[in-house]
């Protein structure tokens, strides 16, 4: 049958064990159009799209995809390269891609024939090229993936998925790493080829992008499809109600006095892999009862600085103080007994042991204390009672507390870094992204402990990328650009964008 519509998710349903992921899900999508689906975290979108792509196999349900000529085909389940030949492609929310290979290969990896003679980079490059100055996601080709930053690697990822021509385009949080403006001109481009024909998913928890982006509106809700409205018709009250049952609280943010130094950086000097890591002669005070802002264009420098603080990186120079107590040499070991607390901007990589328990993680960071060990064993029901009351404090959803932390979501792995955060009660905390990829209320939780913490006398360094949680959070704001600190002469939004894009304030 021919007809507008190029895509058909038909009653998919997907278990995990005893958790229920998708639960008779069915969606439509139509040539040009641009759907918006909504959730909360652990909703199951991801897990629906990943059915779409071959990635998951329903346990029922069928997926219809148009050809060429308009007429709607079944999918075969369960095979990616099925998908992609049948033009659907994908750009995960986490990245996919060889880090030890060039841009340009992880682009074209998967394309080309396997027992090709020879390789026709020239060409692949050519093409490249001209998506790049198509779409303004400029990246370098030649340099291999793991020294690019995390914006440019999220870059990497959308050119892969548009090198291949598909028809329908699922975007998994496409602009969780880009700065407003990039993320403007990717959804300005994105029109301009939905306009030829293009469709497209675009999986999001920034509802000011929704509205402005989508044509419609499907929300789930702990697997279930409750509700599709027209973008038109929307607002983001009525998506809040969809999503979670309720209007998500408004935060309160107060001024605070500042009280005495927490932490002190005085001349810090870093020469990093690349621009992202590197410091120059960088000075940073952070108060108790503060939450200092740090904006910035991705790969500025952020990764230095929260490396410093977080201990994992020793600068070359400079002088490092933690509640006005020198520390010679940081390592992550010394910053945590000193009263940091982390949360890291790569949740999976940095911020859990994927292998360990969900329990062990969430006491990873606290092995000395005498809750958690006695003479050097480890006390398993003291550590199974606070994984299972941490998990209900700070809803942390998955196939239980002793299940490995890698089957959690993105979101419940933040929940879970989260509640080993703020339980120890550090003096200063560094939040380096920490609401990157969560719906409306886990990120509305995330502000209030940290507005609690620094109620109760903690210091914050708050680095986001995203300029409303800054200017909804931070006391101070500060923007880091090429390894260098300046302070904003003020809180407006267009003025502070243009520091952060090199222009004088």
């Amino acid at each position: 049958m021919k007809d507008s519509t190029v895509l058909k998710l038909n009653g998919l349903s997907k278990r995990f064990g005893p958790v229920i992921a998708n639960d008779n899900v069915s969606l439509t999508l139509n040539k040009g159009e641009v759907l918006a689906l909504l959730g909360e975290n652990g909703a199951g979108k991801t897990t629906l799209m990943n059915m779409l792509f071959g990635h998951y196999l329903p346990d029922s349900g069928t997926i219809e995809v148009a050809d060429d000529s308009g007429f709607l085909h079944p999918l075969p389940l369960g095979h990616p390269q099925v998908a992609l030949a049948a033009g659907v492609g994908m750009v995960h929310q986490h990245f996919t891609l060889a880090e030890n290979i060039s841009a340009l290969d992880n682009i074209t990896l998967g394309s080309e024939p396997l027992f090709a003679v020879r390789r026709n980079r020239r060409a692949a490059r050519r093409r490249i090229e001209s998506i790049m100055a198509q779409s303004g996601l400029n990246a370098p080709l030649d340099l291999p993936v793991g020294r690019l930053s995390v914006g440019e690697r999220q870059r990497i990822e959308i050119l892969k998925a548009l090198y291949r021509q598909a028809r329908v385009l699922v975007l998994d949080e496409p602009t969780a790493v880009l700065t407003p403006q990039e993320a403007d001109a990717l959804f300005e481009n994105i029109r301009m080829m939905t306009n030829e024909g293009l469709s497209v998913i675009f999986i999001s928890h920034k509802l000011r992008e929704v509205l402005a982006f989508s044509d419609r509106i499907a929300v789930l809700r702990h697997g279930r499809k409750v509700g599709e409205m027209a973008t038109s018709d929307a607002d983001e009250k009525s998506i809040a109600r969809l999503m979670v049952g309720a209007e998500t609280p408004e935060l309160a943010s107060s001024r605070m006095a500042p009280g005495a130094p927490v932490l002190t950086l005085s001349g810090i000097s870093v020469t990093g892999r690349s621009k992202r890591d590197t410091l120059n002669e960088l000075n940073l005070t952070v108060h108790a009862h503060e939450i200092l802002g740090i904006a910035g264009v991705s790969g500025n420098g952020q990764s230095g600085l929260a490396n410093v603080i977080s201990g994992t990186t020793e600068p070359e120079q400079g002088l490092i103080k933690v509640n006005e107590t020198n520390i010679g040499a940081p390592n992550p070991t010394a910053m945590v007994r000193a009263g940091v607390g982390r949360i890291p901007e790569d949740r999976h990589r940095e911020g859990i042991v994927g292998a360990m328990s969900v329990a062990e993680n969430m006491i990873i960071e606290r092995l000395d204390d005498p809750d958690v060990q006695s003479r050097g064993l480890l006390r398993r029901e003291a550590i199974q009672d606070n994984a299972e009351r941490l998990a209900k404090a700070y809803d942390v959803r998955g196939p239980g507390v002793d299940a490995p932390a890698r089957l959690l979501s993105g979101g419940n792995i933040q929940k879970l870094i989260l509640a080993r955060v703020f339980e120890r009660s550090p003096s200063l905390i560094l939040a380096n992204q920490p609401t990157r990829g969560l719906d409306m209320g886990a990120a509305a939780e995330v502000g209030r402990r940290l507005l609690e913490a620094r109620a109760r006398g903690a210091g914050v360094v708050l680095i986001s990328e995203d300029l409303d949680e800054i200017l909804g959070l931070a006391d101070r704001i500060m923007v880091i650009r090429d390894g260098e600190l300046h302070e904003a002469p003020s809180r407006d939004r267009e003025q502070i964008g243009l520091m952060m894009a090199g222009e004088p304030a």
